[in-house]
């Protein structure tokens, strides 16, 4: 059975992170139940983790698959920002 390693970069406990949190296990628990484990990382705490993974925005959550080393990164988009690909983007 495949198990996901989700890591996600929060800053502080906040509404925000909590927020993030609840919906992670709402969706990998519906989805994908028992094949993950989570991991928190707060920046204010552990700044160096966040560093050696590049973490420019919180929160962001990184997927690492079992088996050879590589991820997918998710940042949560700012409000008012246009995402690639979007209308908006192409104006």
């Amino acid at each position: 059975m495949t198990k996901y390693l989700l890591k996600l970069y929060i800053t502080g406990q906040t509404a925000r992170s909590e927020t993030a949190i609840a919906n992670l296990n709402r969706i990998f628990d519906g989805e994908f139940p028992g094949q993950y484990e989570m991991v928190v990382v707060d920046v204010l705490e552990q700044p160096q983790l966040a560093e050696d993974e590049r973490i420019l925005a919180t929160p962001t959550l990184i997927k690492e698959l079992p088996g050879p080393p590589h991820h997918r990164r998710f940042i949560r988009p700012r409000p008012g920002v246009a995402r690639p690909g979007s209308a908006a983007a192409r104006a």
